[in-house]
């Protein structure tokens, strides 16, 4: 892909995106993100994932473009900056992130049935089969 300075970079994977959130109360908030495969997403460490709304808005887009934009008290995305990206997503933070949720919901799911099994006889004095489940 090349550019040169009558075709400004477009926003897509591993480009850094200034932009500026205009809210309903003509506010504005600059926030700077990479995009990133759905993957490695990861808002906290400032890597927007492709397969969000804000990703799917900028996509293709370039430096001075506003977008109507949507979500919360957002109401336009103004591009301030498109860059290559420095530094590349970390293509594993999904199953990283995964892990921890399998983890999370598998101790869940194991306290669930312990509440369960515990208040099973006391709450409803023993099981009927309901005939119209």
């Amino acid at each position: 892909m090349h550019h040169s300075a009558s075709q400004p970079l477009q926003a897509g994977l591993d480009t850094v995106v200034t932009l500026a959130l205009l809210n309903e109360t003509g506010e504005t908030e600059e926030v700077r993100y990479q995009l990133a495969p759905a993957a490695a997403g990861n808002l906290d460490e400032g890597f927007l994932g492709e397969q969000t709304p804000l990703a799917k808005a900028i996509r293709a887009k370039r430096a001075g473009d506003v977008i109507a934009y949507s979500l919360g008290d957002i109401v336009e995305v103004r591009i301030i900056s498109v860059e290559p990206a420095d530094r590349r997503a970390d293509p594993d933070a999904a199953a990283r992130r995964q892990a921890v949720l399998d983890e999370a919901r598998r101790k869940a799911e194991q306290t669930n049935a312990e509440m369960f099994a515990a208040s099973y006889g006391s709450k409803w004095g023993g099981y009927e089969a309901d005939s119209d489940t």
